[in-house]
């Protein structure tokens, strides 16, 4: 999974279990869309921005269980908004073209 230089990295094989039961709950709520990067993504840069020195296990899997959907959509749509516009080069005629568009000339 990304952000390798995290400190709580070592730790992610242990905490599988309880990442893939809160994908669960999401896709029970109807939010079956989240993976398991995109949610160690949100803890390791978001929940766990400042690590803490010593700790435990326990601590990160309360962390994890007290996710709500809401705060992760928060993240997701933010960090959405800071992904590059892949369609910012192209012209009118070029965008339309990929989408399958005709023009009202044609």
């Amino acid at each position: 999974m990304s952000n390798s230089s995290h400190p709580y990295n070592s730790y992610l094989h242990l905490l599988t279990p309880v990442i893939d039961s809160k994908l669960e709950e999401f896709t029970l709520t109807g939010y079956g869309k989240v993976n398991k990067q995109d949610l160690w993504d949100f803890l390791t840069k978001k929940k766990w921005r400042k690590p803490k020195e010593g700790i435990r296990i326990h601590e990160l899997v309360a962390d994890i269980l007290s996710v709500k959907i809401g705060e992760f959509m928060n993240y997701a749509t933010v960090e959405a908004y800071k992904a590059p516009n892949l369609f910012v080069e192209l012209d009118s005629e070029e965008l339309q073209e990929l989408l399958g568009e005709k023009t009202v000339n044609e």
